[in-house]
């Protein structure tokens, strides 16, 4: 196998901070394979993968080599972040599948348009050509029907449909690196499959993967070598069915441990003393000496949880919706009813596309069914008076499957918890202390609450969502993909906390995942959602 990149102790750092970002990090991607990085959030993965491109951040400083190659099948070293050289690299011989599906498309273009870009620039296609090249990039991934989806915006799409436009556009030109940030977190087990299955298919091809991603299972079926990163550094490495049948290191066995696999309802994930430390910055923790590993078989069983009898915190009846009118209409929810008790917890599932995001949009309220009505504890919505139906909004919160369009622009960590503290009618002199208490209970570090939200990795942009929607102590949390971007252990550690409110509060959750351990996990009840109808599971 001839060798596609290098990356040879590498060091990054940011002005300001103690610990690198990356700390002598080496690797060498090869044609025809598929190499896995997998790690905490924060741990240096996404920052890694971004030096082989020239896109790290600009007040980065970078130690090290880092080596493409080149057309001409020679090795070349990496051009400066602002070279005008990029535009010769970066989609024809190198593509990226960035972790933000909706950052990374432009909302106000087409989606032929958006993954066409690489053809267009590097005049590798045009006109009709050109289109049928997008059509067939879409397929590959997995859009369903693609025709339709090529007049769409990005904003216009499903959280997995987005991600499966920008692997397409990443692919298109058949890039002979590819960098792959988490190209399955929005999707659904089916859809995985797929787009795991178009990476091998590129790596047989020739072609040279670097995957990211925090699915262990995934990584366990796809990748030929696996590196584990934990702040900044590699901690283990080797091939995958090695690494996770007889992980050497504590914190690959500790990853390993904070799986939901056929863990049962109600019991916690990890050990207390181990959710301080999943709460610390990776960057002030030593990679060789890491915590203790706490199995759920070794964590005290739960208090049971709570009620789910009484009135429902929310009910559904008949509920129908359609995108469009007249003869374009197409129905997205039909005859939908369903519950939510106090106390309880039902898990939602189905394809994406397949509207659980509109479900869940309209029982926050923002979008009206165009028939049915939505009970909030018992009390009907759309006939209630404006002071009743501000006090039914304030018990219902939502955490994004996106996060970072949720945000306002600019803004730290700290203002955003500021902004949804004061929403909630907030005393302003307690502000500040309920800011740090609920950075703590989600995991999020002083320090990271003072940067830009947008600067924050994938994970702790997601933290810092349930975090803001926590803030105005909801009855009823609607929770759209809540972990799809987390690592493995501080997914556990948002699982538990999650428990840990329902124990303590009696808090409902209506949760959509395409994780089937995180449903089976977390639910009392589970509900499939399949052209329009709701079936139980």
């Amino acid at each position: 196998m001839s060798e596609l990149a290098r990356v040879e102790g590498l060091q990054i750092r940011f002005p300001g901070t103690g610990a690198p970002a990356v700390d002598d990090v080496s690797l060498v991607i090869h044609s025809g394979e598929i190499v896995a990085l997998v790690g905490e959030s924060g741990s240096g993965k996404s920052l890694t993968a971004r030096a082989l491109l020239g896109l790290l951040p600009a007040a980065a400083r970078t130690v090290g080599e880092v080596t493409l190659i080149g057309s001409a099948g020679s090795p070349t070293a990496v051009p400066a972040a602002r070279s005008r050289a990029w535009s010769g690299i970066r989609g024809l011989h190198a593509g990226l599948v960035p972790q933000d599906a909706l950052g990374g498309l432009d909302p106000l273009r087409r989606v032929e348009h958006e993954v066409g870009d690489a053809l267009r620039l590097h005049g590798l296609a045009r006109g009709q050509a050109r289109r049928e090249r997008v059509l067939g990039a879409l397929a590959h991934v997995g859009m369903p029907d693609p025709e339709r989806h090529l007049h769409e915006r990005s904003d216009q799409l499903s959280g997995g449909l987005r991600q499966r436009a920008l692997l397409a556009s990443a692919l298109i030109a058949d890039p002979t690196v590819v960098i792959a940030d988490e190209p399955t977190t929005a999707l659904d087990a089916s859809h995985r499959g797929r787009v795991l299955a178009e990476l091998r298919r590129r790596a047989n091809a020739g072609a040279g993967v670097l995957l990211i991603s925090h699915d262990l299972q995934s990584v366990r079926g796809v990748a030929d070598r696996v590196l584990v990163m934990r702040a900044g550094r590699i901690v283990e490495q080797g091939d995958p069915a090695r690494v996770f049948a007889a992980p050497e290191h504590p914190f690959t066995r500790e990853l390993l441990a904070a799986a939901p696999v056929g863990v049962p309802r109600g019991v916690r994930l990890l050990g207390a003393e181990r959710h301080g430390a999943a709460a610390a910055d990776p960057a002030q923790l030593d990679p060789a000496r890491p915590e203790p590993v706490r199995s759920a078989a070794t964590c005290p069983e739960p208090a049971p949880m709570a009620s789910s009898t009484g009135t429902p915190r929310i009910e559904l009846h008949g509920v129908t919706a359609a995108f469009g009118r007249g003869e374009t209409a197409r129905a997205v929810l039909d005859d939908v009813s369903f519950a939510v008790r106090r106390g309880e917890s039902v898990g939602l599932v189905g394809e994406s596309g397949s509207g659980k995001t509109t479900l869940l949009r309209i029982a926050l309220g923002p979008h009206r069914p165009d028939a049915g009505t939505v009970l909030v504890d018992g009390i009907d919505r759309a006939t209630a008076d404006r002071r009743i139906r501000r006090e039914l909004r304030r018990r219902i919160a939502f955490v994004p499957q996106d996060p970072l369009d949720a945000f306002p622009v600019g803004a730290s960590g700290s203002a955003v918890l500021h902004d949804a503290l004061r929403a909630a009618g907030t005393d302003r002199r307690q502000r500040g202390e309920r800011t740090l208490t609920l950075s703590d209970e989600v995991g999020l570090t002083a320090a990271e609450l003072l940067r830009p939200a947008a600067t924050l990795s994938g994970g702790q942009r997601q933290r810092l969502a349930i975090a803001r929607a926590l803030a105005r102590d909801p009855l009823l949390l609607l929770l759209d993909e809540p972990v799809s971007a987390l690592d493995i252990t501080v997914q556990a550690r948002v699982l538990d906390l999650l428990d840990d409110l329902q124990e303590r509060r009696g808090t409902s959750y209506l949760l959509v995942s395409h994780d089937d351990d995180v449903i089976r996990h977390m639910s009392d009840r589970v509900l499939r959602l399949a052209d329009g109808r709701l079936r139980p599971e």
